[in-house]
This record gives C-alpha cells, structure tokens and sequence, in this order.
C-alpha cells in the first residue's frame, strides 16, 4: 500500500534464466510500481469497480420487475446489471495497463537503460508462453501479480487484460532508449 511497508522478491528460476542486467530491469519495474503506489491505487480502482457491480446488483433487486412504474425500466435495470460492470471492468483493466506502461518507464530511468527490461520481457514472455498456468487461468484475479499476463491458453482479450502487449511494451521501452541516446 505504500512504499514503507513494499517487499520484491525475485524467484530463483528468474535469476537462473535471466542475465544480471535483465534481473536490474524486472527488479527496477517493480520498484516503480512501489514507487508510484500503484498497489494503493489499484486497490481503489477495484474496490470503485466493485461499488459499481454492486449498484448493478442493487438495481436489479429495486428496479428489476416489469412494473411500468419501475424507476428504471426495463432496459434501464438491462444496463444497470450488465453494462455497468462491464465498463467498470474495462475501465480498471485499462488502468492497470497504464500502471504498466509507467512502471516500464521508471524501471528503464532507474537503471538508465530500458533494452535491459526489454530483454527481459522478452525472455520471460517466451518462457510464459510456454507454460500453461491453469490455477490462473481458472482464477484470473492474481494476473495483475505477473509482469507478463500469464493468460493465453484460453485467449483472454486485450480489452480485458492487466496488462499491455509485451511487444507493445518492447516498442515503448525502445522509443525510450532512442529518447535517452539522443540525451532526452
């Protein structure tokens, strides 16, 4: 919740398959997030998209019957239920993908040289596809938990990933070492 209270712990198998510079780029990403108290506004992303599914819920149970002088009416407790949710959703998916893309930046300022997180994600990308998680697959909910997503045997879609796409991460992280050679 706050950077007094952050712990980063690095796996063995990640400074096994990854060089020491790679290593520098994972560990600096995180530290960005800690920096930028992104678990702190994560959490409030969530628990705002959670009041929200709950108002669906709510307008369903108080607006829900075909009583003409329903409140919200038909298609109003329609969207009440599902579409409020689902843009809550998208709109704290899109969030985090943003929390990423920052994270990326710091991380790459940090240790003053992005292609060395790029590298990294490239290789843990890789590996990730590889390897199928079914216990996240299953319960999505720790994806964010991953500096990669670690769905894709059932294809979630961007729309509703934590996080960007690596190579889209790898162009950014790119542009950023040409800004940073050029002296920006």
């Amino acid at each position: 919740r706050n950077p007094e209270n952050a712990a980063v712990a690095v796996s063995t198998g990640l400074l096994d398959k990854l060089t020491p510079e790679e290593v520098a780029g994972v560990v600096a990403h995180e530290l960005a997030h800690i920096r930028n108290r992104d678990t702190l506004t994560m959490t409030v992303t969530a628990t705002l998209a959670g009041a929200i599914s709950m108002l669906g819920n709510f307008a369903l149970f108080f607006g829900g019957n075909r009583d003409r002088n329903s409140p919200l009416g038909g298609l109003g407790t329609l969207v009440a239920v599902i579409v409020a949710p689902l843009a809550a959703m998208v709109v704290q998916m899109a969030i985090s993908r943003t929390r990423e893309y920052s994270a990326d930046r710091l991380g790459a300022q940090i240790v003053g040289n992005p292609m060395w997180l790029a590298s990294a994600l490239r290789k843990i990308a890789a590996a990730a596809g590889k390897i199928d998680n079914m216990v996240v697959e299953r319960n999505p909910a720790t994806a964010h938990m991953f500096i990669v997503n670690p769905l894709h045997v059932m294809a979630v879609d961007s729309l509703f990933s934590t996080h960007p796409a690596v190579e889209n991460r790898i162009a950014e992280l790119e542009k950023l070492a040409e800004e940073m050679a050029a002296g920006g």
